[in-house]
């Protein structure tokens, strides 16, 4: 046996375990009493039999009608439902399910707190040992542990409660206006050619981002935006950087940046409130590319990361999120070359097997066999073939020898007839031919220019005629022409 409390073995126990609880808010790890028990009217009374009263009227209350009453006055108005309490932090305990336990103290008394995992994620503050802080939330009864406790909706530093208010006002306002919408995120690029950085230039964030990004993925470039990051004038500044980067277009081959990184180390609520300035909200949500914030540490918390494409916890971080791996890259490369070079031998692999197939079924019936055959069945196509073209030639010379003497008959009746037809068109001819008056005396007497003359004067002194005879022709030149009038 130890004399460990209650609430310290239920820290150490196992989810799932039957002291596990009942379902609802994880139990705090503390102890305390409930304090004075608040009769419920109209309730039972319970007396255990031979038990004496003390006073006539009394009644003995179970220990669950004692919480349950406290836990009603606690819930009856709207005093403990929305309160703000300043104190010292007290021994932080994070269980694994994420949930934050701490008391807040004062030099008297001490409040147990619960800041669960999901208020937590959106908190730009975390509890630690020794800060004075002002946590906000509801004042309410565990009853299994018989404890009141502030389950804290958010929290920050002591003295920055103004502030506090300004954030939560601010963020209602945007996200009434739909500027930190799921909706509105834009994917990454997978492999930026050309990122934008916006950062002061000075510090050990612009080292890191370049160098993260030089271990990931070497091929991509950056351009950087010098701009200040924390005092009055950083809104401004850091606005002024984001225009430049959405506008930027590489001189050389006009590339512009595929995803822009909004960056700064960690710091004060205070040095960082910069990033809580509506101007730069705005910015953030109205740029063309997409944006990666990585403005703090891990449980910094700021209004452009709701408006950013993508929050990442620091921005080292950012870094690894905008580039690939190249060892993943790598792996990558190599799991699919080891996806082809698989797919590859399998389909070696079917080809050979049908390869063999084939061969198998070749072996059966031996190619000389098949040829064999084949060679005898060509040979007596070939002799059938030469025995009908035998036939057929026989057959055509047959006919061709009668046509021929039919031929002969045929042209010796036609030259016979066409050779009288010849002599008697000759002897017509020769009776009407002009050559025959030649034989007769007359002559056939023309111009120089062929015309054959029928008058004296058609021709002129001088002129050189043609004059043809029955036998011979004589060139002749016009001494006098006389006319036969």
């Amino acid at each position: 046996m130890t004399d460990e409390r209650p609430w310290e073995r239920w820290l150490r126990r196992e989810p799932g375990t039957p002291d596990a609880g009942p379902p609802g808010p994880e139990p705090p790890p503390w102890g305390q009493s409930a304090g004075p028990a608040v009769p419920a009217p109209g309730r039972p009374t319970a007396v255990p039999s031979g038990s004496n009263r003390s006073a006539p009227g009394s009644r003995i209350w179970t220990v669950g009608d004692v919480t349950r009453a406290v836990r009603d006055v606690l819930r009856a108005g709207d005093t403990f439902r929305d309160l703000w309490v300043e104190g010292e932090v007290g021994q932080v305990t994070v269980s694994a399910a994420g949930h934050c336990y701490f008391a807040l103290r004062d030099g008297r008394s001490q409040l147990a707190c619960v800041f669960f995992r999901a208020q937590r994620a959106s908190s730009p503050f975390e509890a630690r040992t020794g800060l004075r802080v002002v946590a906000h939330g509801r004042l309410d009864v565990y009853e299994a542990g018989g404890t009141y406790q502030l389950y804290v909706d958010s929290l920050q530093p002591a003295g920055f409660g103004d502030l506090a208010l300004q954030f939560e006002a601010l963020k209602a306002k945007l996200l009434a206006e739909g500027l930190f919408d799921a909706a509105r995120r834009r994917p990454l690029p997978r492999s930026p050619r050309l990122i934008g950085v916006a950062t002061s230039p000075s510090g050990a964030v612009l080292h890191d981002i370049l160098h993260v990004l030089r271990r990931r993925w070497p091929l991509t470039s950056v351009v950087l935006a010098p701009c200040q990051v924390q005092g009055d004038a950083a809104p401004a500044s850091i606005v002024a950087a984001l225009g430049r980067l959405a506008r930027w277009q590489d001189p050389l081959d006009g590339t512009v940046p595929d995803v822009l990184i909004l960056a700064r180390g960690g710091g004060s609520p205070q040095d960082l409130w910069a990033f809580n300035d509506e101007r730069v909200v705005r910015a953030v949500a109205a740029s063309p590319i997409p944006v990666v914030t990585g403005v703090g540490h891990e449980t910094d918390v700021t209004l452009v990361d709701f408006a950013a494409d993508v929050r990442a916890p620091t921005p080292s971080a950012a870094a690894e999120l905008v580039v690939p791996s190249r060892q993943e890259a790598a792996a990558a490369l190599a799991a699919l070359r080891g996806r082809l070079v698989a797919s590859t031998e399998r389909a070696l692999g079917a080809g050979r097997a049908a390869l063999e197939v084939e061969r198998r079924a070749l072996a059966r019936v031996h190619p000389a066999t098949v040829l064999a055959g084949e060679r005898q069945r060509t040979a007596e196509l070939l002799d059938r073939a030469g025995r009908a073209i035998e036939r057929r030639l026989a057959g055509d010379r047959d006919r061709l020898g009668r046509a021929a003497d039919r031929l002969p008959l045929l042209v010796t009746g036609r030259l016979a007839a066409a050779r009288a037809e010849l002599g008697a068109a000759a002897a017509g001819l020769a009776a009407l031919s002009p050559y025959a008056t030649l034989e007769r005396g007359y002559a056939i007497v023309r111009a120089p220019d062929g015309r054959v003359l029928v008058e004296a004067r058609a021709t002129a002194v001088g002129e050189q005629l043609d004059v043809r005879l029955a036998r011979g022709a004589l060139d002749a030149i016009v001494a006098n022409v006389r006319d036969s009038e």
